[in-house]
């Protein structure tokens, strides 16, 4: 049973319930409806609760030997994916709790998964590869080998998907297997998001820089002086504001006009400790962001960046993820020692 009680918070956040897994938690996702909220284990535990009560409706234990790497729900909130260190892909009815396909990928980690917007394709990763899967479990494409492991991948609309690799950036046509684009950089890069539209590339970088690429000019800037790496990165429903990680502080660079290039980013300053997780509402400029020091923080801003507190909330633990439910009225999050908890949103 979930543990259903008040959650101390201030500003726009109203008490909610509070729930757990069994180990370090790794993920949380929303239903489309907003009637579901999956959450995740490293050591594959996976409960879904009733978006409002917080009452299981069903939950797994151990569903992937050594462990959960990550997780997807697919646009209809009907499909759940989650893959783990056994190289196995494993796609879940949200409703009924059942496994419905199971993929095999090999020995290495299965890292990485992302639904397409439409909902009829699976990409995933494991080791030097990219994969792209349909709702049935059939491989329908498979991407030459990359220069090292594939660290993150996303779809830049429904047939056409990115992967960031050691010393690059590649774009496929999944529906001709062919590679259309490619962008080179001299060192790791640990993170990816494009912007809504698909022009914008960013993606963290190992020594502590966020680069981005404009693929309709195949121009490159490079964002420099974060404290650690950039793994947490976001950009809001427009694609005006880049927000990202990388210390105590939320930086956000803003692609208004001529941006992000000779301007100052917004600097927001509440947390104590390193970002872990951030994640913009559905519509408009407010940001979640969640931090080691176990502060959640709801920030509005303008789209020069800056911008003000809104809401706060303190959990036992450090955040491991924050996601914000489908119509923005709701948002979830995930620590370290396994509790999950969700506020209401007050308008």
């Amino acid at each position: 049973m979930s543990d259903i009680r008040q959650t101390r918070n201030t500003g726009i956040l109203r008490d909610g319930w509070t729930g757990s897994v069994e180990d370090y938690a790794l993920s949380c996702n929303w239903s489309q409806d907003g009637n579901v909220l999956m959450a995740c284990d490293v050591m594959g535990g996976i409960k879904a609760f009733h978006g409002k009560s917080g009452e299981i409706f069903w939950e797994c234990s151990d569903t992937h030997d050594s462990g959960l790497l990550a997780t997807s729900i697919n646009p209809e909130g009907t499909l759940f994916a989650t893959s783990g260190q056994d190289g196995n892909i494993m796609i879940w009815s949200v409703e009924k709790g059942t496994p419905e396909e199971q993929i095999n990928l090999g020995s290495g980690w299965a890292e990485n998964l992302v639904w397409s917007e439409d909902g009829d394709c699976l990409a995933a990763t494991c080791s030097r590869h990219a994969y792209v899967f349909d709702k049935s479990g059939k491989e329908i494409w498979r991407s030459e080998t990359h220069p090292s492991t594939v660290s993150a991948i996303a779809w830049s609309d429904k047939k056409e998907l990115a992967t960031a690799s050691y010393g690059q950036v590649a774009f496929y046509d999944i529906e001709h297997s062919q590679l259309l684009q490619k962008f080179q950089w001299k060192g790791s890069l640990v993170s990816m998001v494009l912007s809504p539209d698909g022009d914008v590339v960013a993606c963290g970088s190992q020594d502590n820089s966020v680069h981005f690429w404009r693929r309709s000019t195949a121009e490159d800037s490079m964002m420099s002086g974060y404290a650690y790496k950039p793994t947490d990165l976001d950009f809001d429903y427009s694609g005006t504001l880049l927000a990202t990680g990388g210390s105590e502080v939320v930086t956000v660079w803003s692609f208004k006009g001529s941006g992000p290039e000779g301007t100052r980013p917004g600097q927001l300053e509440l947390h104590s400790k390193p970002i872990s997780s951030l994640c913009f509402a559905p519509k408009g400029y407010r940001l979640a962001s969640g931090a080691k020091d176990g502060t959640v923080i709801i920030w509005d801003l303008n789209s020069d960046g800056e911008g003000n507190p809104i809401g706060a909330a303190m959990i036992t633990e450090k955040v491991s993820d924050v996601a914000w439910r489908p119509d923005g009225r709701a948002l979830a999050a995930v620590g370290s020692k396994g509790q999950v908890t969700t506020w209401r949103i007050r308008n």
